[in-house]
């Protein structure tokens, strides 16, 4: 998502998305990442194109998740990227107002454990598939 308002509208209502986030994406994309933005948020959930994507960037808590917990109906779940551990959330957050109360719908919580599971392992599949990879044709090349 872009950080100002129509994500900056070139300039007109801010420039840190041409000039801080626009670059960002541009280099993640040189690393062969699949990376798209920064999208004018307002827009961007209206018109449901969050659909078109596996995973959204929000540039802040809000701006990311009164959209998500609006659309995802109490089964969502929250995921903070970037982290060395894997921190999931049920999308309602902690329910402390109705904790006790026997009111708690308890599939989102379940979820989030589960999809942390999932994140866990796929973290540890990786690390173990790229621990020790077989060096590039290139390096050989120079040996013959």
């Amino acid at each position: 998502m872009g950080l100002n308002p129509h994500a900056g509208d070139e300039g007109l209502i801010g420039t840190e998305d041409m000039e801080i986030i626009y670059p960002a994406v541009k280099a993640a994309r040189e690393e062969e990442m699949i990376v798209f933005g920064p999208y004018p948020a307002d827009g961007f959930f209206a018109q449901s194109s969050f659909q078109k994507f596996d995973g959204v960037l929000a540039m802040y808590h809000d701006q990311g998740l009164i959209p998500f917990k609006s659309l995802s109906l109490d089964g969502g779940v929250n995921y903070s990227a970037g982290m060395d551990y894997v921190r999931t959330s049920p999308d309602h957050g902690t329910a402390e107002n109705i904790s006790g109360k026997n009111l708690a719908d308890a599939s989102s919580f379940r979820k989030a454990i589960f999809d942390a599971l999932d994140i866990y392992r796929n973290r540890k599949d990786y690390d173990e598939r790229n621990a020790n990879p077989l060096p590039k044709y290139t390096q050989f090349k120079e040996d013959r």
